[in-house]
């Protein structure tokens, strides 16, 4: 079982980084954010393995954050580690051969904690040359709790940007886009984009009463059921966004669902493990 959305944070500034998020986006974590927190929510769930997503907030300091994961990687067999990067990095270019002469399998962008819309020409320019290194691109999809009514990553904007760049592998987080769903089968389900079932399913519990619940309603099942049998099992990967999401709670809300063991198979495993090369 392998978790395709998961963060961590550096252990000196874990505890900083959570609460300033959970303030951020008036939402509970559920892990210290730790390594060893991810690790230790990834046993309790049975998951075995997970790709770690660092989000790079400053242009400035990609290669600092690439570093860092490179040694939190070490001697780690369950977890990989994606590179950051910034639409804005002045050394972009260098950064992205680094990665991959590094053998970083990925990249992690978010539009949104970036202030850069997909169809942005800086991220236009990355998406491609992920393609020609051929790392896999996973990119927030849709909205963001954090960010009400900010909109740089919907379904429409990402389609704009896969026809102006050429072939990449991309994950749409969050089943192609946050409470953007409405559009993704319209916008997505010809551009051979991956989805991840990253914070889609189950109710969020707001960390205060910023936000009533019925403000921030998540898939329904069959909904979410429907957009599996419309791009297919094999474009489904299982994620979490872990410290975000209970990561025990992810994998019943799966296994609940009305899908064959093929299919959960797909989502759980089998793509990741194609993706990833393992």
């Amino acid at each position: 079982m392998i978790d395709f959305h998961a963060h961590t944070f550096p252990e000196r500034i874990a505890a900083m980084a959570v609460a300033k998020l959970e303030q951020k986006a008036h939402a509970t974590s559920f892990s210290d954010g730790t390594q060893a927190g991810l690790l230790q929510k990834m046993a309790l769930a049975g998951v075995d393995h997970a790709v770690v997503l660092p989000v790079a907030t400053n242009p400035a300091k990609c290669a600092h954050m690439n570093d860092l994961s490179l040694a939190q990687a070490e001697g780690e067999a369950r977890l990989t580690y994606f590179a950051a990067i910034h639409p804005d990095a002045p050394d972009w270019h260098e950064e992205l051969a680094r990665a991959k002469a590094l053998s970083f399998k990925g990249v992690k962008i978010h539009p949104v904690y970036q202030d850069v819309a997909i169809d942005d020409p800086r991220f236009l320019r990355i998406l491609n040359r992920c393609g020609e290194l051929g790392l896999i691109v996973v990119m927030h999809g849709g909205l963001d709790i954090g960010f009400p009514g900010v909109e740089r990553c919907s379904p429409k904007r990402l389609r704009s940007a896969l026809r102006q760049v050429g072939p990449v592998t991309l994950v749409a987080a969050h089943m192609g886009g946050w409470r953007n769903w409405q559009e993704v089968p319209d916008m997505l389900l010809d551009t051979g984009v991956y989805l991840d079932t990253a914070y889609s399913l189950g109710a969020i519990s707001p960390l205060d009463d910023h936000y009533a619940p019925e403000e921030l309603p998540m898939l329904e099942d069959a909904r979410f059921v429907e957009l599996v049998h419309a791009f297919g099992s094999g474009r489904v990967l299982f994620g979490t966004d872990s410290p975000w999401d209970d990561m025990a709670a992810c994998v019943a809300r799966i296994q609940a669902l009305p899908l064959t063991e093929t299919e959960k198979a797909d989502i759980f495993d089998n793509n990741a493990r194609r993706l990833l090369g393992m």
